[in-house]
C-alpha cells in the first residue's frame, strides 16, 4: 500500500475531478503491476496497472488507494468489473469512496464475485494523498492550503511592498514543487499588481504541471488569469480539487476568515524586518480562546538556514 500511496502523488493536481488513485499488483511476491489515474482523470490507475500485468493478474493480490469505481462512465469502465473480469485472488483497499455512485458498492461487487476484500488499509494516508477529492465530495469545494513565507518577526515584504527574496532558493523550489500539486494557484489583487507574479513551476522537468491563475478581485482579471470576486467562488471551479493561495495578507486574512482554508505551509527565514508588512489582516477573531485547538502541525522541515511548518485544519 506505501507503494500504491506514492504512485497517486504523481498524480495530484493533475486528476481532478477524477481522484489521484494509486495501483500495486503483486503476485508471487513479485510487483506484476503499476498503476496511477493518468492526467484528466483517465485511464484509472487499476486500469493502468491491470494493462501492465496481463494475465499475470489472476490470483494475484492488488492494491489500490480508493475503492474501485463502481459507476457506469461514457470515458471507460467501471474499476469494479476490470477487476472482476481479471480475478486477482484479493483486493486490499486504502479509503473507501465517497461519492455515492460507488460508496460501498465497488467492495461489494468484488466480493459478490468471489474476490477477497480487505479494507481500511492505511486509510488516513490515502485520505490525505487524495486531500482535494475527499475535499470535494465532503464540502463542496477545493483543498485550499495557504503559503506564507515570513521573516521571524511575521513579516511578508518591507514596508513599501518589496519581499524578494524572504526565503533562500531552496525553501523557494519546495514552494514550486507544492504549486505542481495544485490545479490552480490564487492571489490577491494588490499582489498581482505590485509583483505581477508569473506563478508557474520553475523546476527542470516539471515546468508542464505549471497551475492556471487566479485573482481574488471585483473587477476583471487581467489576460491568462481567472476572476473571483470572494472566497466563496472557490466552489464553482471547474476541475480544481486543490487550490493554492499565496498572498497577499489581504486574500489570506479573508480565506482564513471564511474558514475555508484546510492546510498551512508556513515557511520562516532567520531574518527580523521591523516595521514591515504583516502576514495576515484581520480574520475576524473575536476572543483568544477561539483561536485554540483549530490547527495540528503535521510536518516539519529545514531548507538550509529556513524552515517550514505544516499545519493541517482540525474539523
Amino acid at each position: 500500500m506505501g507503494s500504491a500511496l506514492a504512485l497517486s502523488a504523481r498524480g495530484r493536481g493533475r486528476t481532478a475531478p477524477n481522484p489521484n488513485v494509486g495501483c500495486v499488483i503483486v503476485r508471487d511476491g513479485r510487483v506484476v503491476g503499476r498503476g496511477w489515474t493518468a492526467p484528466g482523470g483517465r485511464p484509472h490507475a487499476e486500469a493502468m496497472a491491470l494493462e501492465q500485468a496481463g494475465v499475470a493478474a489472476k490470483g494475484a493480490t492488488v492494491y489500490v488507494t480508493l475503492e474501485p469505481c463502481a459507476h457506469e462512465s461514457a470515458r471507460g469502465p467501471a474499476c469494479a468489473d476490470l477487476l472482476t473480469a481479471a480475478r486477482p485472488a484479493r483486493v486490499v483497499i486504502g479509503a473507501g469512496d465517497p461519492d455515492p455512485r460507488t460508496d460501498g458498492k465497488g467492495a461489494e461487487r468484488l466480493r459478490a464475485a468471489g474476490i477477497s476484500v480487505i479494507e481500511g488499509t492505511r486509510a488516513d494516508e490515502a485520505e490525505a494523498m487524495m486531500a482535494g477529492f475527499f475535499t470535494r465530495q465532503r464540502l463542496g469545494r477545493p483543498h485550499v492550503t495557504l503559503k506564507l513565507a515570513t521573516s521571524l518577526d511575521g513579516c511578508i515584504a518591507m514596508a513599501d511592498g518589496r519581499s524578494r527574496w524572504i526565503t533562500g532558493d531552496a525553501a523557494r523550489a519546495h514552494a514550486h514543487l507544492e504549486r505542481a500539486r495544485a490545479e490552480m494557484i490564487l492571489v490577491g489583487r494588490g499582489t498581482l499588481e505590485a509583483d505581477a507574479p508569473k506563478l508557474d513551476v520553475r523546476l527542470t522537468g516539471l515546468e508542464d504541471r505549471s497551475p492556471r491563475r487566479a485573482v481574488l478581485t471585483g473587477g476583471k482579471a487581467a489576460n491568462g488569469w481567472e476572476s473571483l470576486k470572494s472566497p466563496g467562488d472557490i466552489a464553482a471551479l471547474d476541475k480544481v480539487d486543490h487550490l493554492l493561495v499565496e498572498g497577499g495578507a489581504a486574500t489570506a486574512a479573508a480565506f482564513l476568515a471564511a474558514d475555508l482554508v484546510d492546510r498551512l505551509l508556513l515557511y520562516s527565514a532567520p531574518i527580523l524586518i521591523g516595521g514591515g508588512r504583516p502576514a495576515l489582516g484581520d480574520i475576524g477573531l473575536a476572543d483568544l480562546s477561539a483561536a485554540h485547538g483549530r490547527w495540528r502541525m503535521t510536518d516539519q522541515r529545514r531548507f538550509d538556514a529556513d524552515s517550514l511548518d505544516v499545519y493541517l485544519r482540525t474539523r
